[in-house]
């Protein structure tokens, strides 16, 4: 049982790390105020009202589109330390003491020894409450 919750709690730790150092961008693409379409990793495709872009030869005005595009870069963490000989004395020590008390704290008996399995327990002659009380009569 307890290598499995150590597998699983590993498994955990490098989801997280993976998750933590992950870049990714997300796409939206508005019709108006209203959102049409997201994407994670790709480009929104649209609504298909896009207004055509005037040319250089053709110098009309056109009015602008209702469509919007907006990117959202979420940036993940970069700043790793991958070198153990960077660690200071204090830090080393820290985790020293934390892996030795973690590893005593599951150290136990190999048998449950009960000293007292020899011995029967005393007879009662007779009631010592009834010995000390006095009656007030």
């Amino acid at each position: 049982m307890k290598k499995i919750i150590h597998k699983i709690a590993s498994i955990l730790m490098a989801f997280v790390v993976l998750l933590s150092t992950m870049s990714f961008t997300i796409s939206m693409h508005y019709c108006g105020d209203t959102l049409v379409e997201t994407a994670i990793f790709h480009e929104a495709k649209g609504c298909g009202m896009e207004m055509e872009k005037p040319s250089s030869k053709n110098c009309a005005i056109i009015k602008k589109g209702c469509c919007n595009d907006e990117q959202v870069e979420i940036d993940g963490q970069d700043e790793l330390q991958l070198q153990v000989d960077t660690i200071s004395l204090e830090q080393q020590i820290f985790s020293t003491s934390i892996i030795h008390a973690y590893y005593n704290l599951f150290e136990g008996l190999s048998k449950n020894i009960s000293s007292y399995e020899d011995y029967e327990p005393p007879l009662v002659r007779s009631q010592l409450f009834k010995i000390d009380e006095s009656y007030l009569i």
